[in-house]
């Protein structure tokens, strides 16, 4: 990334590692970007206002107003101000409070009211870095679209050795240098279709699968870390809205497909990770059925299909994946499936493999290309098994 001309929002909370913040202000200075500081309250005591403002050529910010004053600090305008936020040192503390929302300090409401990519240098001691709580903070961020810059082992404050160290203002300047290299799919449109769909049978019924949209959702968080524009079409689910990735909300089939259909001629990538229902009732009861005998008949109707609609349209460059969930005959089926909707990629997994399938946060997933290729991965985190995909969707593409 040429950071020459670009915003780039500093924030300093309250670590002793706050002193080498004032190193990298004025090395992103030196770059060419335009720099301000918000600070918390609390890392005035590590670090002095005067030499941040100093470095940066801009007023520091760590209070919503000046009761001299009376000027009110906007964090909205400064969250709308960055191209970037780096967060270097970001205290434990700190990043709690990211992970869940707690907004009790200015830098924290910037954070908060941001759309720009965020990047996190956590420093703290090796007790806490090692901490289960502070593990899960930072994984709950990363699930946000954040970026972190993992801190370095070395001596810390309290003497020991061990992870904790954040990483030096140098190696963070290159870091953010180097970002745009790491993102392949810079400049890509990618639309993906996840979770379930619920067709209606009356106001209160409906036809669903257990879907919990969790695949589709990570594939969403990864694309965007790899650079790309995602629009992620989501049927009913519980999950956070992933950041900076747009997200049409959708119940029905039908309406899963109008959604979709919006973007195929749009797309360079997409990738049907959704559980479409494959029927829906001909007749939508208006009110509740009661009721009235042992048995009841539904008369259903087939759906359009999504991935065969997109398969039967698909351009030269577009790229096209969907997803076979199998009980008996997984690779037959999964391979007809994969030439008969026009696909370049296709995901496998089965029920019958422990870890895989609905609901739960693992999967186990072979991979097969348009020309029968056979990727068969170990069981791994979503998280994991998204990467994999988009990492050999990537290779393909090249």
């Amino acid at each position: 990334m040429n950071l020459s001309g670009k915003h780039v929002l500093v924030g300093i909370t309250a670590s002793i590692a706050a002193y080498k913040t004032a190193t990298l202000v004025r090395l992103l200075i030196k770059s060419g970007a335009h720099v301000k500081v918000v600070m918390t309250p609390d890392s005035l005591h590590f670090i002095g206002a005067l030499t941040l403002a100093t470095l940066s050529k801009n007023p520091v910010y760590s209070e919503y107003f000046d009761p001299k004053t009376g000027e009110w600090s906007n964090h909205v305008e400064l969250g709308k101000w960055a191209d970037l936020f780096i967060i270097a040192p970001a205290t434990s503390n700190t990043i709690a409070k990211m992970a869940n929302g707690q907004c009790d300090n200015l830098l924290i409401a910037t954070y908060l009211s941001s759309d720009c990519p965020v990047y996190i240098a956590p420093a703290m001691d090796l007790d806490m870095y090692q901490h289960p709580a502070f593990k899960n903070n930072l994984n709950k961020l990363v699930s946000f679209g954040n970026y972190i810059i993992n801190s370095t082992s070395g001596e810390l404050a309290s003497g020991l050795l061990g992870e904790g160290r954040m990483e030096e203002p140098e190696n963070i300047l290159a870091f953010l240098q180097s970002f745009s290299a790491d993102q392949p799919l810079k400049n890509k449109k990618v639309i993906i279709t996840a979770g379930p769909t619920y067709e209606a049978i009356d106001p209160v019924r409906f036809i669903g699968n257990h879907s919990s949209g969790k695949m589709g959702y990570e594939l969403a968080i990864a694309a965007e870390s790899l650079g790309a524009e995602v629009v992620l079409i989501s049927g009913p689910t519980h999950l956070e809205i992933p950041q900076r990735v747009e997200v049409i909300k959708v119940k029905s089939a039908e309406e899963m497909y109008r959604s979709v259909q919006m973007h195929q001629n749009s797309y360079d990538i997409a990738i049907c990770a959704a559980a479409v229902a494959d029927y829906r009732p001909i007749e939508v009861a208006n009110q509740k059925i009661k009721k009235s005998s042992s048995t009841h008949q539904l008369n259903l109707i087939k759906n359009i299909d999504i991935l065969k609609s997109l398969g039967d349209v698909k351009k030269t460059g577009q790229f096209l994946v969907g997803f076979a969930l199998e009980t008996q005959n997984e690779l037959e089926n999964a391979l007809i499936k994969l030439q008969k909707k026009n696909l370049d990629l296709i995901v496998l997994n089965s029920l019958n493999d422990k870890g895989a399938g609905f609901g739960g946060n693992t999967n186990k997933v072979k991979l097969i290309s348009s020309d029968n290729n056979i990727d068969e991965l170990p069981l791994q985190t979503k998280n994991e098994v998204a990467q994999d995909i988009l990492n050999k969707i990537i290779q393909l593409q090249s």
